[in-house]
Formats: C-alpha cells, structure tokens, sequence
C-alpha cells in the first residue's frame, strides 16, 4: 500500500510513495504523531534529480527491514528540499553544526518539537569509509533516546538556540568601490589558470561570480575579470559538464577539469549560464560564446517547457540504463548514426575512444578543438539519443527559477536578436503571474495543476528581477507594475526589524524552530542579495529612497563575509558596485515602438553601463509614468523621441539623434 506521500504533487514525494517507510509529509500532523508515539522524527531531506537521494532510498528506503526499523523507531518525514528551502535551510545549518558538511540526501533526527540532535547526509547500508550503516546510525539515535533523554535534549536544546541566534546579523556599511575591487581581486587568488573555475573539485559552474566579473570588466575595472570569466566559460563550454549534444549544463563536474558531470540538469544552471554567455558575447563578440548562448537556449525552449509556457525544474541525475547511459557514446554507436566523414569527425572532436572515460563509454568533451561538426550533425545524434530511455523530468514549476529564466531569455533575447527568445519569456511570466499568486500571495511551486507552499525571498526576488528584464527588454508597464509589487511584499514579508537583509520565508508562513536567513549565493544568487539587486535598481527608476536604503542594509548585513569568500557573494558585491557608482539611468521619451525610440533605446543600451537602467514610455502614457517616475516630466522635444540621460536624478541636456545619446553617455 502506497504511504502518505502518494496524494502529494510534488514529484520526489511520490517518488517514495511505494517506499515501506510510513513516510509523513512535514507539517504539525508529524509532529503530533512523533509527540503521542514518544519518539523522535526521521527527517529526510532530497531532491528528484539527485543521484545520491535515489541510491539511499533504493539501499534503505525500499529495503523492507530497514522500514520497519524506522517506522518502530521514528516518525519519518520526507521533504522536497525545492518545495521548501526554508525547512531545508533551517535544518542544513544544524548538520552543518554537528558534522561540518553538509549535501543531500540530508538526514536529521529532530525531537518531537522540531529542535534537532542528531544529522548526516548520506549513510551506506553496510559500514563503509569511516561511515556506520543506516541501521546503526537509528539504533543508535533511538537508544539514545530511550536511555540518555536528558543528554538528548539538552543537546537539542543548546543546538536550537544556535540555530535562533544565525538569524542575527550585523550591519555594517556596504563595501565601497575599493572594498569591491579588493573582493575581486580575491577571486584571482582562487582562480584555477589551467581549467578555469575557482577552487579544485567537485566544480559548480560559478555563474554569479561569472556576471559580477564582466560587469566589472564591462564598467572598465582594472585587471584581468575578463580573463577569469572567459576562461572558466570556454573550459566549462569544452567539457563534460556541457551536454555537447543536446546543449544545456549539467549541475556539477565531479573533477577539477569539468569532464565527469553528475548528470542532472538544473534549470536555474542553465538560466544564469545563459545569461553569462549571452552577456560575454555581447562584451567580447565571441562567437564561440554566441554559439553556447544559443545551444542553452535551444534546450530550455526543447526541453524544458511545459504546458502553458513555463520551464520545469529539473532533468534527473540518473538515466533508465544507469548513470549517464543516455549522455554516453561508443564509437559503433556514433558510426551506426551517422555518414562515415561524419562520424569520424565527431569521434575526433569528442574524444570517443573503445575504452572510454566513464564505465567503458565517452562523456564526450572538446579533445580536438581544430575539428569541425556542424549542427545537423549533433541534430542526427540528439534525435538518435531521443530513443534512448531518458532521465525523468521534474515538471513542477518554481516561481524563483522561472524568475531566472524569465530573465535570462529577456535579456539575452534583445542583445543577440533573438524575439522569440523574449517572447518565450513573456510567456512564462504570464505563467506565474496568472496562475502562482494566489489571493495576492506569490506561491512558490505549481504542480499537479494547482500552486501550492508560500512562495519564499528567492521567488519574490529571482520573479522580480525576471520582470525588470522583461520591461527592459519591451517597455510594457505591466512588467515593471508587477515587479513594484513583488518588492512591496519583500520589504512587508521579509524584512528584518532593524535594516538587516531578509529572511527566507515570509512573516506569513508557519512558523519553524529558528527563521533562517539565505545570505550565500549557492549556484544562484542569495535571496538576500538579490533582493538588494532588485531593489537598488527600482530605486533608479522610481526614485524610492526605502528601496535603496533596504538594499544597503541588504548589502551591509554581508559586507564582512563578502570581504572574506568573495566566491560566496558575488550577487552582494555587484549589488554593492552599483550602489557606489552612481549608475546612469535614462529616460526616453516616445513610443516603444517608434523606430526613432528604438534607435535611442538601442544607443543606450550599448553604450550606458553595465548598471544602467533605461525606461521608456510615450509621453502620453500615464500608467508608464506612474510605475517608472524617471520618465515623469520627460516631454519630446520638437515632436521627436528624445532621450534623457541622467545620474542620481540629475540629468543632461535632452537629445533626440543616437549619436548625440551616446556622446552624452561617454562623457557621464
């Protein structure tokens, strides 16, 4: 009989639907049980694409015995970590505390009410590698429990007002210019010259560092940000870590020279690293950069979509025929595919060998860059790999990651010409917006046809910077009206009392042990700092001075940490730049569509700065000029379109020719 998680949407919940485990869902309901049963809750923390969440529960989960010592031992609860960042946050940072790692599946012994005492991550069914076996490891808790309570809970205790006490935050004033540059300059120490990236193995594509170093080039910094951002974009872009055929990334390498990938496929990946290369592309006129840009983009539009427009969460990790069976090639499989010129050349460029680089098949990567292969051959091997058993897709939409690839489509869409591109990302905004909010109240997660869970900082701050990349990419109020919206909600549902950033979830959501903050970028910018991002940038256009002062705050609650793990806050240090650079904001006056305001439109946009922000509205609109105010007061000039460039609200003398616009900008 299947368990509690059946009747739920979420994918990786039902995925242990058929488990012998009595799992529970979290909420008071298990914690009740826990409470009237007098024994601790089993927490168990994954996710629907990773590897190492299905080989546990395909080792313990689905083992009947290890079931009935849970379900005699424990109340087990299962959490969708992508549903529910807050819980998932809140109880990382207490395995963080007792083991000093952390990583999914997590596993966390709690007390009836909630305080935590015992974690890990994964354990092996037998003891292995200094690691004791699942089974000794809920003995153990549960002996523990019945003979040592008093220990237990003291432990609990003292480990619950740690966890209350992350949530207190210093503020100290936002690192100026040279706290910026002195940031990055730590990165160079960092920086891998021989394979790109930063640090050694297991390697995350490092996107928001990726965007903060070519803003800083794009702004004419000093040093070599260039020189890391292309480098780690190229050597990603030539490995494994990039599915050579289908196009997208994977979610990590698990070497430092990003040839072995675990094979799952984020969307929020392929989001931000969309965005980085379209932007390289736009600073370097790299076509190679051009090319990667359009091959992401190929696969989200492909692969990704689901109905209505929107873009599922994940592809998983593991493939029907075993781990990266679907992603793998043998030479005899690529010469049954295609011409035999053809197939040499792609068993050239990739490094296709008998032997192979994983399990007696080839992850394939550029070993011959000097070797051609156009598309309609990698078209010939997708179509092929088409009829392979696949990994499973998650098609639950998340309101932040769409935010991210709202965004990314936007913006990569207008600066390589690409409108269906943007059009894609209009749809997907219709998306959340029509269907995610829910009395007002942004929702996180869409599934099984209905939104569902409190949407949380990231979704709010990822939709919002989505919807500024919309409007700066067509000029259409209602984007820039609903992003106005979603930062009302951050600053009512999120803020601190004192100035100090924001929490993860909302002051409306149920209650947890401690409230957690999200101030690291992780693969994606923190929701702390990319609600400062957001904010700093609506204050240009609205001239709101609550909004940059919440920035500030935003930014100062990580100014020391960014000083230090400038790799850990990259989204904070460009938010921090923006803040202390006195950006351009321009103002144009004319209809979005006139050619004559395309042409200023497109003047600024080459030409005002990687902070810049430009509004743009016919001066007869007044819903434009009531939700962008840096267009009130702005008239054409002689009939014309004219364009208004300004910083800190001061602006020059108006023109109408772009070559005039972009003379007035150089000279800002």
């Amino acid at each position: 009989m299947p368990n509690q998680l059946a009747t739920e949407a979420s994918l990786y919940l039902r995925q242990h639907a058929g488990n012998p485990v009595d799992w529970w869902p979290w909420g008071p309901d298990a914690l009740a049980d826990a409470r009237s049963r007098d024994v601790p809750v089993l927490l168990s923390v994954g996710y629907s694409s990773c590897h190492w969440c299905h080989v546990m529960a395909h080792e313990s989960f689905e083992d009947p015995a290890t079931a009935d010592l849970m379900n005699a031992l424990f109340t087990c609860v299962k959490v969708d970590r992508e549903e529910r960042p807050d819980v998932d946050a809140l109880y990382m940072q207490a395995t963080l505390a007792m083991t000093g790692h952390g990583g999914w599946p997590m596993t966390v012994f709690l007390t009836p009410g909630g305080e935590p005492f015992h974690a890990g991550t994964y354990f092996p069914p037998q003891p292995r590698a200094g690691m004791p076996s699942f089974t000794q490891v809920l003995q153990g808790v549960a002996e523990a429990w019945r003979e040592r309570r008093e220990q237990v809970m003291r432990q609990a205790e003292m480990l619950a007002t740690g966890l209350r006490g992350e949530s207190a935050v210093e503020v100290a004033p936002p690192p100026g210019r040279h706290a910026v540059a002195a940031a990055v300059d730590g990165l160079r120490a960092l920086y891998d010259d021989a394979h790109g990236g930063f640090g050694g193995a297991p390697k995350f594509p490092p996107s928001v560092v990726i965007d903060l170093l070519l803003r800083r080039h794009w702004a004419g910094q000093p040093g070599d940000a260039l020189a890391m951002a292309t480098g780690t974009l190229d050597a990603m872009a030539a490995g494994g870590v990039f599915d050579q055929v289908g196009g997208g990334f994977h979610r990590y390498a698990v070497d430092d020279i990003w040839l072995v990938p675990h094979f799952e496929k984020m969307l929020y990946d392929n989001a931000l690293l969309l965005r980085d290369y379209a932007l390289a592309t736009r600073l370097t006129g790299d076509v190679h950069h051009g090319a990667v840009a359009e091959r992401v983009a190929g696969y989200l539009m492909r692969d990704m979509r689901v109905e209505g427009g929107a873009f599922a969460a994940a592809q998983d990790a593991d493939s029907p025929g075993g781990e990266g069976a679907f992603f793998t090639w043998t030479p005899g499989e690529i010469r049954a595919v295609l011409d035999p010129a053809d197939a040499e050349a792609v068993i050239a460029r990739f490094g296709v060998t008998d032997r192979g680089n994983f399990g007696g098949r080839t992850i394939l990567r550029v070993a011959d860059p000097g070797v051609h292969v156009g598309s309609a051959v990698l078209a010939a091997l997708r179509d092929a790999r088409d009829t392979r058993p696949a990994p499973a897709r998650d098609d639950k939409v998340i309101a932040s990651w769409n935010g991210l690839v709202i965004g990314a489509l936007a913006e990569a869409g207008v600066s390589m010409q690409r409108p269906a591109w943007v059009d894609a990302a209009r749809q997907a905004a219709r998306f959340v917006l029509d269907r995610m909010v829910v009395d007002g109240r942004l929702m996180r997660v869409h599934a099984a046809g209905r939104a569902r869970h409190l949407g949380t900082l990231d979704d709010h701050a990822d939709l919002a910077d989505g919807l500024l990349a919309l409007y700066a990419a067509d000029f259409d109020p209602e984007w820039l009206a609903r992003a106005r919206q979603l930062a009302e909600a951050i600053l009512e549902l999120f803020a601190g009392s004192t100035g100090d950033g924001f929490f993860i979830a909302g002051s409306d959501a149920p209650a947890l042990l401690a409230r957690p903050r999200d101030l690291e970028d992780h693969p994606s910018p923190s929701g702390n700092s990319q609600a400062a991002w957001v904010l700093a940038r609506l204050h240009l256009l609205t001239g709101e001075d609550r909004y940059r002062r919440a920035a500030e705050g935003a930014v100062g609650a990580v100014a020391e940490q960014a000083a230090r793990w400038p790799q850990a806050f990259a989204r904070g240090l460009a938010t921090a730049d923006l803040l202390a650079t006195r950006p351009v904001e321009v103002a144009i006056a004319g209809a979005p569509d006139d050619a004559r305001t395309v042409a200023l439109v497109e003047a600024a946009r080459l030409h005002a700065g990687p902070y810049a922000v430009i509004a743009a509205g016919a001066p007869d609109d007044r819903r434009a000029h009531t939700v962008a105010p840096l267009l009130a007061d702005r008239p054409m000039r002689n009939g014309l379109p004219t364009a208004y460039a300004c910083s800190g609200f001061t602006c020059r003398e108006p023109v109408s020719d772009p070559d005039a616009l972009i003379s007035v900008l150089q000279g800002a």
